[in-house]
C-alpha cells in the first residue's frame, strides 16, 4: 500500500461510526485522505467511533444509507473519488430478529450508494464490503474461493449474498462502460479493539472478564476464519488503490481471510484469551437454544495472494494480544485515539519490515 495515494483523496466512507468503519476512518486520516463519513449513530455505547475521537478528522454525516436522496445528495457534496462501502447490519442474530430490516439495509442500502455513484462523474473506484457468509455453506473442509456459489441460509448471510449480485448487476450494467472499476470484498470474523457489539465472541468475552463474570459460549466446537481488523482493511485499501490505477482488471469479488491454520474452533479462542487475560477469566457452555448457525468457514485468499501481493501480516496469536491489551488501555482511561492509531502505525512498520 502506498500512503502517498491516499494524500488529498475524496474518499466517501459508510458505515464510518462502526467498528470496522472507524479503523479504516482513522487508518484514512492518518494518510492526508480528505474522507466523508456516512452512517447511522454509533451502534453501541461505547463505541470506538466515540473513545478513538473518530469524528475529529472526518466530515461525519449521521443518515441512513436506505435513505436513496440523502445518500445521493451527500456523496455529491463530497465530490467523491474513492467510494468505501462498509455500512450494513453485520449480526447474524439480529438478522433472525429483524429481517426486513437486514434486507433494507444490507441489498437495498448497497443499491442506494451504489446509484449514488452512478450519476457523479467525479467517481472513479468502488468497493463494496460484504461477507465470508455471503457463499453457499456446504461445510466444506476447504477455503470458499471467489467463484464458488453465493447463497446464505439465514436472512444475514442471504442478504449479503444478494448485496454482491446487486453489485454485480450495477458494474455489468452501468459501471464498466463508464470506466469506473467496481469490486466487492469478503473477509472472515475480524477481531480488534473497539468492538462492542452484542453477540460477537470477542466482546462478549472481554465484557464478561472485565465484569467478573464467567461468559457463556454458544457454539464452542464452530470454526471460524478469525483475523485481527487490519489484516482485511489493509487488504481493502491496497484493492482501492489498484483499481484506481488499473480499472476493469481488479473489478470482481476478493477474500481476504487468515491464514489456513487461524480457521479456529470458537473454543481454542475462547482458551486462548482466557490465558491472555488472566485474572480469573473463565467462560462456560450456553446451553440455551439458539438459531442456527455455520459449524464450519474458511476462505481460500489464493487470488489475493497472488494477484495483489497480499497476505496477512498478524496471526491469530498477536491478534488476539493486541485485542487484549487495547481493551486493558481503554479500562486504565487511555487516549483510545492515539493509541488506535499507534497500533495502525505498529501494523503499517510490520508490513513494511
Amino acid at each position: 500500500m502506498n500512503r502517498d495515494f491516499w494524500q488529498g483523496k475524496r474518499v466517501f466512507l459508510t458505515g464510518h461510526t462502526g467498528f470496522k468503519g472507524s479503523w479504516l476512518c482513522l487508518w484514512l486520516q492518518s494518510m492526508g485522505a480528505e474522507v466523508t463519513g456516512y452512517s447511522l449513530a454509533p451502534p453501541t455505547d461505547p463505541s470506538l467511533f466515540v473513545e478513538g475521537r473518530v469524528a475529529e478528522g472526518v466530515r461525519s454525516i449521521e443518515q441512513d444509507v436506505r435513505d436513496p436522496e440523502r445518500v445521493a445528495h451527500e456523496m455529491a457534496g463530497a465530490r467523491a473519488e474513492i467510494v468505501l462501502h462498509l455500512a450494513a447490519q453485520s449480526l447474524v442474530r439480529y438478522g433472525y430478529a429483524e429481517p426486513l430490516e437486514t434486507y433494507e439495509t444490507n441489498v437495498v442500502g448497497t443499491a442506494n450508494v451504489l446509484q449514488a455513484a452512478r450519476n457523479l462523474d467525479t467517481v472513479r473506484a468502488i468497493l463494496v464490503c460484504t461477507s465470508d457468509k455471503c457463499y453457499e455453506n456446504r461445510e466444506w473442509d476447504r477455503g470458499y474461493r471467489e467463484d464458488d456459489r453465493l447463497g446464505g441460509k439465514d436472512p444475514y448471510s442471504n442478504s449479503k449474498a444478494c448485496a454482491e449480485l446487486v453489485t454485480d448487476a450495477f458494474r455489468r450494467s452501468y459501471f464498466t462502460a463508464a470506466g469506473v472499476a467496481v469490486a466487492t470484498v469478503r473477509s472472515g470474523n475480524v477481531i480488534g479493539g473497539g468492538d462492542w457489539a452484542a453477540d460477537r465472541l470477542l466482546p462478549d468475552l472481554v465484557r464478561g472478564f472485565l465484569g467478573g463474570e464467567a461468559v457463556p459460549i454458544r457454539s464452542p466446537d464452530a470454526i471460524r476464519p478469525w483475523q485481527h481488523v487490519l489484516d482485511p482493511l489493509y487488504g481493502y485499501l491496497l484493492l482501492a488503490e489498484r483499481l484506481w490505477e488499473s480499472g476493469a482488471e481488479h473489478a470482481e469479488a476478493w477474500n481476504f481471510g487468515p491464514d489456513e491454520a487461524d480457521a479456529r474452533p470458537v473454543r481454542w479462542i475462547a482458551d486462548r484469551i482466557v490465558e491472555i487475560f488472566g485474572d480469573g477469566a473463565a467462560w462456560r457452555l450456553d446451553q440455551e437454544v439458539h438459531p442456527a448457525e455455520a459449524t464450519y468457514l474458511r476462505l481460500d485468499c489464493t487470488k489475493a495472494r497472488e494477484r495483489l501481493g497480499w497476505r496477512p501480516a498478524l496471526g491469530l496469536d498477536r491478534a488476539l494480544e493486541w485485542l487484549v491489551a487495547w481493551y486493558r488501555a481503554h479500562h486504565a482511561g487511555d487516549d483510545m485515539r492515539r493509541a488506535t492509531l499507534e497500533r495502525i502505525a505498529q501494523y503499517e512498520a510490520l508490513r513494511s519490515a
